[in-house]
């Protein structure tokens, strides 16, 4: 067997899931925003449990790597780290947007460019661009949306958009070759095949060192100010 345990805690949905060489075993998700740092040990347990394993069984830990949610990118991360160094296994990692791709390659019957985006708020996104076989055509960036967003590639290719950020892109960018699936989020359950084929290949994280792909640096919100009577 080589048993994975997969955590994907870059967005809205917190999601756990056990793989057996790419094959999924069991899964676990909860869509409750901001409810990682509370519910993911509980998923993890129930996922282990459905799986009749036990833990010292698995061969590795898998996490999403980001970009994402800073908060969650940092529970999920040193989770999977803090049971990598218990269980001396090693850490493999997949990007959001990565994984993200992969997922909508599956259903992508026009060969269309592939556009995963991540809520940033406001009118920005993490987003990456990828063509059919998964081969990056613009690298990840943060990026604010305008209605010309992505105008020189829309004019010679369709692009499909998805992901928890493109909702709110689409009443600005209106391209005719510009398509937009919703309901498509991280999954953990999705990371089986990526995750063994790097597993296979031994693309180990560096432990000790590994940090998520924050993109931007987290902001603290100041507290409103009180009013003075």
């Amino acid at each position: 067997m080589s048993l994975i345990l997969s955590l994907e805690t870059s967005a809205k949905v917190c999601s756990v899931a056990v793989h057996d060489q790419g094959k999924l075993i069991a899964t676990k998700e909860i869509h409750i925003e901001q409810s990682h740092a509370s519910k993911l040990a509980v998923l993890m347990d129930e996922v282990i449990n459905e799986s009749a394993i036990q833990v010292n069984q698995l061969k590795a830990m898998a996490v999403s790597s980001g970009p994402g949610s800073y908060t969650g990118l940092r529970i999920g991360t040193s989770t999977a780290k803090g049971l990598c160094f218990a269980l001396d296994i090693p850490l493999i990692s997949i990007g959001s947007l990565e994984l993200l791709a992969f997922q909508m390659s599956k259903q992508n019957p026009s060969n269309a460019y592939l556009c995963p985006m991540i809520d940033a708020r406001r009118m920005e996104v993490y987003c990456e661009i990828f063509d059919s076989s998964l081969n990056i055509v613009r690298p990840v960036e943060a990026k604010v949306i305008e209605s010309s967003s992505f105008e020189e590639l829309l004019n010679e290719n369709e692009i499909v958009f998805f992901g928890d950020g493109s909702d709110k892109c689409k009443d600005l960018i209106t391209h005719p070759n510009a398509t937009f699936v919703s309901d498509i989020y991280a999954a953990a359950s999705e990371m089986g095949l990526p995750i063994y084929q790097k597993f296979r290949e031994q693309q180990f994280e560096d432990l000790a060192n590994f940090e998520p792909h924050y993109l931007k640096e987290f902001m603290i919100k100041k507290p409103a100010a009180k009013p003075v009577n």
